[in-house]
């Protein structure tokens, strides 16, 4: 078999791959929870933030009656509620473009553990710095809405299963690998928080920031141990990258050999370990030979 007939190395299909299931859901149900927020406004209210009736709703999640009254089914509902128009699109883009890739790692149940895991862990990283006097700006009864914490867990799975993997932002139009991008998240969303104190005054989402660290903290969690959420194919205590992901690995050789050239070898695998990374297409014209050369050798 030729190297360009295997099926690495064909071009991928021009049409994208399906939504998973669980991701067309959560899409849906976003969309589906703001209708009714706004159908359920005051009337002659306005549209704004937080006007369209969430802070209204039973599933809002409010540190007073959420945890001191015991509601803790707002750890859940909070998730699906949104201030206004532009908060429900910018989580709902997150949720498709890195979603699918988190839901066909995990699996459809453990993915929706995940997610909701992550918004959870929002609410509750909110709520403990709210008691510790972290958010000057909040207090226990401000709300807190939105699938913004659940969002960060998809991200920083996607950090954590490539790294190098690229992303070319919206707003501002730039690019960048998830590493920085996870990086310039978390950055930013600790200096809202410190503003808080510079800045009593001013209206910074400092308790929004604060579930943004919550749902960052518990995907590094979940993502370096699997196996709290029943996915125990972990490795030396690393994650076990999904082929479907990051590109086809190299098979194990079967045969000895008698006769090694070190720094082939070593040139082989720094190469299989940009593809895993980066994707076949980000090798160069030399690599390709290299690497068709060394697959003939051990076929």
């Amino acid at each position: 078999m030729g190297f360009q007939d295997r099926d690495y190395a064909r071009e991928a299909p021009a049409a994208p791959p399906r939504l998973p299931v669980v991701t067309k859901w959560l899409l849906g149900l976003n969309v589906g929870v703001f209708i009714l927020q706004m159908l359920n406004r005051p009337a002659g209210m306005p549209p704004g933030p937080l006007s369209w009736g969430a802070v209204d709703w039973a599933g809002c999640f409010i540190f007073e009656r959420a945890v001191l009254g015991g509601r803790l089914w707002e750890f859940i509902t909070f998730q699906f509620l949104h201030a206004d128009l532009g908060h429900l699109v910018f989580n709902s883009i997150g949720i498709f473009f890195f979603a699918p890739y988190v839901e066909r790692w995990w699996g459809a149940r453990r993915f929706l553990a995940y997610y909701l895991l992550c918004g959870a862990a929002g609410g509750l990283f909110f709520s403990l710095l709210l008691v510790i006097g972290l958010l000057p700006n909040s207090s226990f009864n401000t709300p807190l809405v939105g699938a913004s914490a659940g969002v960060f867990g998809l991200i920083f799975a996607v950090y954590k299963l490539a790294p190098a993997v690229k992303v070319r932002l919206l707003f501002p139009p730039i690019t960048l690998t998830m590493r920085q991008l996870a990086i310039a998240l978390a950055g930013l969303a600790v200096l809202m928080i410190a503003g808080g104190f510079v800045f009593p005054n001013v209206n910074l989402n400092s308790g929004g920031e604060a579930g943004h660290l919550g749902g960052a903290l518990m995907g590094l969690l979940l993502m370096s141990f699997p196996g709290l959420l029943g996915k125990h194919d972990e490795v030396r205590g690393k994650v076990v990258y999904d082929a479907r992901f990051v590109g086809r690995r190299r098979p194990p050789k079967l045969r000895p050999r008698t006769e090694v050239d070190l720094d082939e070898e070593s040139e082989v695998d720094r190469i299989l370990e940009k593809v895993s990374e980066q994707g076949f297409d980000s090798l160069t014209d030399g690599e390709r030979r290299t690497l068709e050369e060394a697959s003939r050798r051990g076929s």
